[in-house]
């Protein structure tokens, strides 16, 4: 099921190692079944089987064009207006890339963070009550508790407290996407995406975001799609190898990367691909 063409002999192999989290303390939130992508006639994503362990951290790794960011964006139909995407994504026994779906009320429960901060042109407490304004969220003290807690778990309160009503755009890197983390958050989402959050990011904001995510996962399922392998050995509880659209390799963090059953994979994660 998690095999590229050219690697079936190690089919048996592989099945034995496929992580189906069911572990009664992190019980599946998200899987997807048949996945397939499609850019016009162009197959983005042939294999993409995975189940997603709830209050973990799994990593999405695989050299660039792998499919990885497409699939990512797929979990909460962020492609749906660029590419096709059939198959199942199942989200707490709900497939929802049913066309009856509410894909903004979908987008509240899976949220989404990207490469680059993006905060908007208002101040830092507006970037926050924004979206909550929208659903109804009205009383002003209701929206302050909001914005300090989701700014506190973004692990940025203690930086911007006294700060509230300047301008987001004027934060630093690092800062701005904390920021966008708290604004994902603010919503109450079950599952966070991550697309290469900390490429943008100098090395101690890189460390700060980690420290966050770590954090977060105690209330939320991660899954983030990262280049940096030591990231991905430091932060993550699952890991998946992209390659060529395919799933070739699903296991925990430390499988990955100590005993890969894909020579490929251990090539990417060793530093030998290409």
């Amino acid at each position: 099921m998690f095999l590229n063409n050219d690697v079936t002999a190690k089919t048996a192999m592989l099945e034995r190692h496929i992580v189906q989290p069911a572990d009664p303390e992190h019980p599946t939130i998200l899987s997807t079944e048949d996945l397939h992508v499609y850019y016009g006639k162009k197959e983005a994503i042939a294999e993409g089987d995975l189940r997603f362990a709830s209050n973990q951290i799994t990593a999405l790794i695989g050299p660039s064009g792998s499919g990885k960011s497409t699939f990512l964006r797929s979990l909460n139909r962020m492609n749906d207006r660029i590419a096709t995407v059939t198959g199942k994504i199942m989200y707490r026994g709900i497939d929802i890339n049913q066309p009856d779906i509410d894909v903004y009320e979908m987008r509240r429960r899976v949220g989404m963070v990207f490469q680059r901060p993006n905060p908007f042109a208002k101040s830092i407490y507006d970037n926050i009550a924004f979206a909550l304004r929208l659903r109804g969220v009205t009383d002003k003290h209701e929206l302050d508790e909001i914005v300090e807690t989701s700014l506190k778990q973004a692990a940025l309160w203690n930086q911007v407290k006294d700060e509230l009503n300047k301008s987001a755009l004027a934060l630093s890197g690092g800062q701005a996407q904390r920021l966008c983390i708290a604004r994902a958050i603010a919503v109450k989402p079950d599952i966070l995406l991550l697309d290469e959050p900390a490429s943008a990011l100098d090395p101690v904001s890189t460390s700060q975001l980690e420290d966050t995510l770590l954090e977060l996962k105690q209330q939320y399922s991660i899954i983030i799609v990262t280049h940096n392998m030591q990231q991905a050995g430091r932060i993550s509880e699952y890991t998946a190898f992209f390659n060529q659209g395919r799933v070739l390799e699903y296991d925990t963090t430390s499988h990955i990367f100590t005993n890969p059953q894909v020579q490929i994979t251990s090539d990417y994660v060793s530093g030998n691909f290409g």
